[in-house]
């Protein structure tokens, strides 16, 4: 069963695929509240976020986070 990607790793992909596209580390910044300095490593996989900012940009971008977890017996 292939294991489905993280959340960084969905989160990473949206930023790289919007700065990609046109958009700029300056205006995610704007509007997330998120600084280049660390927006520019997290794209590049250096580093990662803190969760209230991961939490920023994943309502940035209207991801959401779903469970399939069932729980343990």
């Amino acid at each position: 069963m292939p294991k489905q990607a993280t959340m960084t790793v969905k989160l990473r992909a949206a930023l790289n695929k919007a700065v990609n596209g046109g958009s700029s580390f300056r205006e995610v910044e704007r509007e997330t509240g998120i600084v280049r300095q660390s927006l520019m490593p997290f794209a590049r996989g250096e580093q990662t976020l803190r969760l209230d900012k991961a939490n920023l940009l994943a309502e940035y971008f209207e991801l959401e986070l779903t469970t399939k977890w069932k729980g343990r017996k």
